[in-house]
C-alpha cells in the first residue's frame, strides 16, 4: 500500500502512534544533562524525523517540533563546542599566564642574582682596592722609613766626620798651646840644674876655703 496514497489524517495518527514509544524515550532522557551526548543524539535524531515526517505530511506543528528539537540539539552541542573551545583557550591563557609568571618569575630570580653578583664583586673590587691602598701605604711609609734612616745615618756619619775634625782641631790647638810650655819648663829645669850645680860648686869651694884656713892654723 503506498503511504502517499493515505489520506495525511490517517498517517499523522499513525505516525502519533509510533512515534509514542518514541516520545517515552525521549522523556526518560530528559533525567540526563542537557549536554548528555545519549540525550543529544536522541533528540536531534527525533527531531530530524519529525522534521521530515512534517514535511512529507504538511504538518506544521511536527515539522516545527522537529526543528525546534533539533535546533536546540544543535544549539547545546554549538554551546558544548564553544565551551570546549572556550575551556582549551582558557587552559591555554592560563598556561601562558602561568609561563609568562614562571617567566618573570626567573627573571626576577636572575636579576637579584645579577644584582647580588654585582654587589659581590663591587665589595671585591672595593676590598681589593683597600687592600692595595694599605700596601701602597706600608710601602710608602717603608720607603719613607728607609730614607729617613738614611738620612739620619748621612747626618750622624756627617756629625761624627765632623766632630773627627773638631777633635782633630782641638789636638792640633792643644799640641800648638802646649809646646812653648815644654820649652820654658825645659829652660826652667836646665836653670835649676845649672843653679843647683852652681850652688854645689860653691859649697865644695867653701869647704875647701875652710879646710885651708884650718891647716893653715896648724902650722
Amino acid at each position: 500500500m503506498n503511504l502517499i496514497a493515505l489520506p495525511r489524517n490517517v498517517l499523522r495518527l499513525q505516525y502519533r502512534i509510533a512515534r509514542f514509544p518514541l516520545g517515552l524515550i525521549e522523556q526518560q532522557l530528559r533525567f540526563l544533562p542537557t549536554d548528555a551526548p545519549p540525550r543529544l543524539v536522541y533528540e536531534r535524531g527525533l527531531g530530524m524525523l519529525d522534521g521530515i515526517v512534517g514535511s512529507l505530511l504538511d504538518d506544521r506543528d511536527i515539522a516545527t517540533r522537529g526543528a525546534l528539537a533539533t535546533e536546540r540539539a544543535d544549539a547545546v552541542r554549538r554551546a558544548d563546542k564553544l565551551d570546549a573551545q572556550a575551556a582549551a583557550e582558557k587552559r591555554a591563557a592560563d598556561a601562558e599566564l602561568r609561563r609568562t609568571r614562571e617567566r618573570a618569575a626567573a627573571e626576577q630570580e636572575d636579576a637579584r642574582r645579577q644584582r647580588e653578583e654585582e654587589v659581590r664583586q663591587a665589595r671585591e673590587r672595593a676590598q681589593e682596592r683597600a687592600q692595595q691602598a694599605e700596601k701602597e701605604a706600608e710601602q710608602k711609609k717603608a720607603a719613607e722609613t728607609a730614607k729617613a734612616e738614611q738620612e739620619a745615618q748621612e747626618r750622624r756619619r756627617a756629625a761624627e766626620a765632623e766632630k773627627k775634625k773638631d777633635d782633630e782641631r782641638i789636638r792640633e790647638a792643644e799640641k800648638d798651646a802646649a809646646e812653648p810650655a815644654k820649652i820654658s819648663l825645659k829652660d826652667a829645669v836646665a836653670k835649676q840644674l845649672e843653679a843647683k850645680e852652681a850652688e854645689e860648686r860653691a859649697h865644695d869651694a867653701g869647704e875647701l876655703v875652710d879646710y885651708e884656713k884650718i891647716e893653715h892654723k896648724h902650722h
